[in-house]
């Protein structure tokens, strides 16, 4: 038995991944268990869990790997620090001590964090390799094209090349500081969101605008090739020699200064965020006609964190020149975890990859699972009033009733989702064709921003009934984006054609309104009996109810707090928030049966959690 522990840590997301002979046993983001979203300390929580789903100490393993090299990483750290000195000494200074404590010394810092039981080798790949890994290795193609996409690595803010059988080989990169990902950010931060964790929110919030400034950006900013690859204009930057991302220079372009965390999104901001995306995808599509035009394959794996921005994906995918597109659904930092203990199985081990039509990444569920006796236990010493149903089939007839009744469910399933989105195993459910359930979701559930879209989980059968996909087209793990079809639309008032701003939020769209956001976009996640199991099956329960196959599947969790992992975490956001039902595997609660159930305000809710 040969197992294989892969690490990411200190800049974002930090995870852990174990392999043992070539199967992926688990793998789990830091932050589900200490419960700070992002956490970027050692994955310590993450190892054991890890470590204890297989039955393992630290001693058994046989290769750790980390995910990237940080000695490389802090060459590009200091040589860019010598380069715009003596601008940039507070950035240097406040990044040197945690480099001086930890990441310099980091194979001593990963044998303490195994409890100095390891004493074998520890593999340090580049960090775009791991990312590739984690692209090819679990997907469903024998040979593909590889792309991935970030902020930075050590030098690398982008790589291309080739997967074959257990084979990957990078060819090549774009280079720090000339970054799509760093781009990106810096309007994120721009926009009033915070970076590394707020570029989801300025994609959601882009079909609010018009792209009025792309032609700014593609004239100031960004130098953007044919072939994908881009240059930006430093001097409207400041994150090579300062703590933020834009310059002075940045912020006179674009007619005022960075908008304050919290305070109103006006219409600029809106045409701001829709002009950065409409660069990004224009980027993403050159990249990738590029590619498939070097490496003549006819499928796409993709990773890294400009990988999660799914519109791109979907426009990739559809107006790109590749048959299929398979994505990392840890693309971020936290897959690289997964990328290196692959490349050490595949690549350095020279083991083969099976072959299967579905991908090798078990739906992403590869994190804790809870029995129904643990679960009875914690409900018993909570209080909680439940039924148990030990008929599967009538638990989901009863939960999609509750569905159908414009009730929102807290549903908690098997393991948790590896990944930032919620697949079916920690989600929050409603029913899609609601007219008022994105706002009641959006406001008195997840307690956020009311212009935040919802995404559609479908029946995978069903999927291009109701969206702009093939028959059975594959998209499991909520990373692509289409259209709803013209025929599920509902027709406009010519008032409507002229609404701007989050005025667009009060029209009705189509037949599954909850779901569709102002450009007539979803996020599409298609479920399938083979890797959803019971959340499939109370999709059908669904749609034998009303002849609907759609769900509103948001992640379980609320603003400011990572998706929740145990049972403990799903009934403490069932009681803060004003979810109706919760199920906890067999277990069913209804929010007016329990005895300590209060209506909460959004504005209790946010003292209560000090979320800002």
């Amino acid at each position: 038995m040969t197992s294989i522990l892969g690490i990411s840590a200190f800049y974002h997301d930090s995870a852990a991944a174990l392999i043992v002979d070539g199967q992926i046993v688990a793998a789990a983001q830091e932050e589900r268990f200490t419960r700070r979203k992002h956490d970027a300390g050692f994955p310590e929580n993450a190892i054991r869990y890890c470590l204890e789903e297989a039955g393992l100490t630290p001693a058994d393993l046989d290769y750790v790997g980390f995910y990237d090299k940080p000695l490389v990483k802090f060459e590009r750290l200091l040589e860019t620090y010598l380069a715009f000195a003596p601008q940039g000494v507070k950035s240097w200074l406040t990044l040197l001590p945690n480099w001086l404590r930890t990441r310099l010394h980091l194979p001593r810092v990963i044998k303490k964090g195994l409890d100095r039981q390891y004493r074998r080798r520890i593999v340090f790949p580049e960090h775009h390799e791991s990312h590739a890994a984690s692209a090819f290795f679990p997907s469903p193609f024998p040979e593909a094209a590889i792309l991935t996409v970030d902020g930075v690595g050590e030098w690398a803010t982008a790589s291309y090349g080739t997967g074959r059988e257990n084979r990957i080989t990078l060819t090549h990169e774009m280079h720090y500081p000339h970054s799509l990902g760093l781009l990106y950010t810096a309007f994120t931060y721009y926009c009033g969101f915070r970076i590394n964790s707020g570029e989801y929110k300025l994609m959601g919030l882009a079909p609010y605008g018009e792209p009025v400034y792309a032609d700014r950006i593609l004239e100031h900013l960004v130098d953007l090739r044919p072939d994908g690859s881009l240059r930006l204009q430093l001097d409207h930057f400041n994150f090579c020699q300062g703590l933020t991302m834009t310059s002075s220079k940045f912020h006179r372009l674009f007619d005022g200064p960075p908008r304050t965390p919290e305070s109103p999104l006006t219409e600029r901001h809106m045409d701001i965020a829709a002009s950065v995306q409409a660069v990004t995808e224009e980027a993403m599509l050159r990249m990738a006609r590029h590619v498939h035009e070097v490496t003549g394959m006819d499928h796409l794996c993709l990773a890294g964190g400009v990988a999660l921005n799914c519109v791109a994906n979907g426009r990739v995918l559809r107006e790109g020149p590749f048959e299929q597109v398979w994505i990392q659904p840890a693309a971020g930092d936290a897959g690289g975890a997964l990328g290196v203990a692959l490349l050490i199985w595949h690549q350095l081990l020279d083991n083969p990859r099976p072959h299967d039509q579905l991908d090798y990444q078990e739906g992403s569920c590869l994190g804790p699972a809870f029995s129904n006796d643990q679960v009875q236990r914690f409900l018993d010493d909570a209080g909680a009033v439940y039924e148990r149903f030990d008929d599967d089939q009538q638990l989901c007839q009863e939960v999609a009733s509750q569905i159908a009744d414009e009730k929102v469910i807290g549903w908690m399933q098997g393991r948790m989702e590896f990944g930032p989105r919620a697949l079916g195993g920690r989600s929050i459910l409603g029913d899609a064709r609601s007219t008022r359930m994105q706002s009641v979701m959006n406001l008195k559930i997840k307690f956020r921003e009311s212009f935040r879209p919802f995404a559609p989980s479908v029946l995978e059968e069903r999927v291009d009934e109701y969206f702009e996909m093939r028959p059975n087209e594959q998209s499991p793990y909520m990373l692509l984006v289409a259209d709803v079809k013209p025929d599920k639309r509902l027709p406009l008032a010519e008032s409507d054609l002229t609404t701007r701003g989050l005025d667009k939020l009060k029209i009705h769209r189509s037949r599954v309104p909850a779901i569709t956001h102002v450009d007539n976009s979803a996020r599409v996640q298609t479920v399938d009996p083979r890797r959803h199991g019971r959340y499939y099956r109370l999709l059908k329960a669904f749609e034998e109810q009303t002849g609907s196959p759609v769900l509103i599947n948001t992640s379980f969790n609320v603003r400011g707090e990572p998706i929740v992992c145990t049972p403990e975490e799903a009934w403490r956001c069932f009681m803060a928030t004003n979810m109706d039902v919760l199920v906890i595997e067999d277990f069913v609660m209804h929010k007016d049966r329990q005895p300590d159930a209060t209506e909460h305000e959004i504005d209790e809710y946010l003292a209560r959690f000090e979320l800002d």
